[in-house]
């Protein structure tokens, strides 16, 4: 199976101007702790690269970059969902925000090299990143949500989870 390049090129595009919106959103509310609710807004945006990679990522091979890029957006997801629910932790609202707008450089490095090949990809991710990832998930209990809006708590995001879009980005 293949993919039409200029499809790809359009995804890219499209991405790009998600990606600013994300960094101008996270830049606009970092250390302002009243905002933490904007984080949900993050989750949406970044919810677009990654349902736009994942359906673009059904017509490619498994080691096609568009699947590490779905994954990776999965990832930040999470974290903004979550994030969003944060009430009384000043502190960690902080955390979050930076390793979001880490994140989201890192994706957007990602997605600018879409068609290089997955090892490479995966060499752009930083292991502090990963790091620090890890240690913000395990900072969230039970009762953080990975969606919003829902009313269910059946979608929760466990470490075991994390983890295993880990081991698929090859981390």
């Amino acid at each position: 199976m293949s993919i039409d390049k200029e499809i790809v090129e359009d995804f890219v595009g499209e991405s790009k101007t998600l990606i600013e919106e994300l960094i101008d959103l996270l830049e606009s509310i970092e250390g302002d702790f009243s905002q933490v609710t904007k984080l949900a807004d993050y989750g949406n945006n970044v919810d677009r690269i990654m349902g736009g990679a994942k359906s673009l990522a059904m017509m490619v091979p498994a080691d096609h970059p568009l699947h590490m890029i779905s994954d990776y957006a999965a990832l930040c997801k999470a974290v903004g969902y979550k994030a969003s629910q944060i009430t009384d932790n000043e502190q960690f609202f902080d955390i979050c925000v930076a390793l979001l707008l880490d994140a989201t450089e890192t994706l957007e490095s990602l997605i600018d090299n879409i068609f290089e090949e997955g090892k490479t990809l995966r060499e752009k991710i930083p292991q502090a990143f990963i790091e620090r990832l890890r240690w913000v998930s395990n900072q969230f209990s039970e009762e953080y949500s990975m969606s919003v809006g829902t009313g269910t708590k059946d979608k929760k995001l466990k470490q075991s989870e994390i983890d295993d879009l880990l081991k698929k980005l090859g981390l």
